[in-house]
Order: C-alpha cells, then sequence, then structure tokens
C-alpha cells in the first residue's frame, strides 16, 4: 500500500487564466480604479457602476429608451432600473446610526461589490480578488497590500473597515461594520464566519450598543465562528466554531 503524500496548504504556482485573458482583466481593473479615483462624486459613481453592470448583465452599454408599455417586458424593465445604484435601497440605509453622506459615496460601490459577486464573472476566483481589493481601496478605511476576499463576503458600510497587510478574508463571511472593524496584518476570516460591531441593551433591546472589533496580526477565526461587538482577538489567536483557542481572546 502506497502511502499517500501530505496535504500541503501552498501551491508552487498558483493557478492564472490564460494571456489574453489577463491583459483584459487587469485593463479593466486598472480602468475602474482610475475612474473611482476620479470621481468621488456619490452620483458620478453611480452612473459609473449603472454603466458597468449593464455590460456584464445585459451585454451592450447603457443608452436608448426602455419600452414602459409592453407587460411583457416589465422584468427586463425591473432589471435595467435595478442595475442603477440610485434605483435600488439596502438594508443599512435603514438603521438610524447610517452616516447619510459617507454613505451616499459608499453605496455604488457596494452595490457594485454585491453584483459582481451575482455575476457569473463573480465566481471568477484570480479575477475577484482582484476587484475586491481594486474596490475596498476606494470603499474601506484602510485596505493594505496583498490582501485576499473571496467571493460572497458581505459588508454592512464598507467605510468603518481597516485591513492590513496579508489579510484573507474566505467566503460567505459578513463583516458587520456598523462600527470599526480592524483585522491585523496577516489575519484570516474563514469561510462563514460573523464579525460584528453591535450588540443588543440587556435590559432594552431596542437599544442598540455598539463596540469596535479588532482582529490581531496573524489571528485566525474558524469557519462558522461568531464574534461579537468588542471582541479583541489578540495576535496570533485561533478562534473556532467549537471554543477551540489559543493565545488571548
Amino acid at each position: 500500500m502506497v502511502a499517500k503524500p501530505e496535504a500541503t496548504l501552498t501551491q508552487a504556482r498558483p493557478p492564472e487564466p490564460l494571456p489574453e485573458a489577463e491583459e483584459i482583466y487587469r485593463r479593466w481593473i486598472a480602468f475602474l480604479n482610475d475612474e473611482f479615483t476620479r470621481h468621488q462624486a456619490a452620483e458620478r459613481r453611480a452612473e459609473i457602476v449603472r454603466d458597468q453592470l449593464y455590460q456584464i448583465y445585459l451585454g451592450r452599454p447603457h443608452g436608448g429608451k426602455a419600452n414602459l408599455t409592453l407587460t411583457s417586458e416589465l422584468p427586463l424593465n425591473v432589471q435595467q432600473f435595478s442595475l442603477d445604484p440610485n434605483n435600488i435601497t439596502l438594508e443599512a440605509e435603514h438603521y438610524a446610526d447610517v452616516d447619510a453622506e459617507r454613505f451616499a459615496q459608499s453605496k455604488p460601490l457596494l452595490w457594485f461589490w454585491m453584483m459582481f459577486d451575482r455575476s457569473p464573472i463573480g465566481l471568477n476566483h484570480w479575477l475577484g480578488i482582484r476587484f475586491r481589493c481594486m474596490l475596498g481601496r476606494h470603499l474601506f478605511a484602510h485596505m493594505g497590500r496583498g490582501v485576499r476576499i473571496d467571493h460572497g463576503v458581505e459588508l454592512t458600510y464598507g467605510y468603518n473597515l481597516s485591513i492590513e497587510d496579508g489579510a484573507i478574508v474566505r467566503q460567505r463571511a459578513l463583516l458587520d461594520d456598523r462600527a470599526a472593524i480592524h483585522l491585523g496584518a496577516g489575519a484570516v476570516i474563514g469561510t462563514y464566519a460573523r464579525i460584528y460591531t453591535h450588540t443588543h441593551d440587556a435590559q432594552d433591546y431596542d437599544h442598540v450598543v455598539f463596540a469596535p472589533t479588532t482582529i490581531g496580526a496573524r489571528a485566525r477565526v474558524g469557519a462558522h465562528t461568531v464574534l461579537l461587538a468588542g471582541t479583541n482577538l489578540a495576535e496570533g489567536a485561533i478562534v473556532g466554531p467549537h471554543g477551540m483557542a489559543q493565545g488571548q481572546v
């Protein structure tokens, strides 16, 4: 019986797209980065996102007059209008603590983040990691180098999130940044983990209490783990869904 080689966490060479595709992907991300750098106004950012989503979802540029009279085209009309961030509402807009001015600037980028991940190209791992890092530089309070954010990661406001160099956020994690969340350098947030910054007063459930949450450098939060508001996870600590811990929490 031949022994199987032990699995490792690293690969000699990460998978890459073909050169022609990679060149197009990089050009698109560079174009978007330039557009969001030059345009800070919420109205212009919403137009940029709308135009990009039209091509991603409908395969054509935005323009022309929609036929609003035919009932047979109502689903298409709904989709067309919903590609514009100005025509959608997000749950975060209902929160009393939202900073309306900051959120207005973030909202188009949050919608782009969500709709990219729900499109077929959002499942393209190589492209998705680079797209989210680019968008994070314009959306987050701080975005370090070499960060990896996988598919389906949920955000609340975006502007209260700080991520240091080399941090990893795996698929479907929730970063509920109603107050500040700080991910230290090299920290890892596992699949479906939930990181919160708000809770409810024990004596009055309708009273929401906010507290910043910090994940120390090289700390690891296991899959499906829930960290409550105000958690300060020490450098190098490990926490999991069944009480596993190393270091100070």
